[in-house]
């Protein structure tokens, strides 16, 4: 029996924002037999953020990336080099 491996499903809201001169790449995903999206956030030092939560829709991920900016910056997906 042949296992078959589902495909990843990326939102067109995906890709680079840069705010207070922080990049990050936001990444809102799926597989594509579920109905659910992933959040993950992916800083310039390459440290995945991913929300516990999914998302009923592709914009509601999105939305929750607006809404964390807003309150904490972008820069808090940075990191501080030692």
């Amino acid at each position: 029996m042949t296992e078959h491996t589902p495909n990843l499903v990326i939102s067109s809201l995906s890709g680079p924002v840069t705010r207070d001169d922080v990049t990050v790449e936001v990444n809102i995903y799926r597989l594509e037999h579920e109905t659910t999206w992933s959040l993950e956030v992916v800083n310039g030092a390459g440290t995945s953020i991913v929300w516990d939560d999914q998302f009923p829709s592709d914009k509601d991920a999105h939305q929750e990336f607006l809404r964390t900016v807003a309150q904490e910056e972008c820069g808090h997906f940075s990191i501080t080099e030692t």
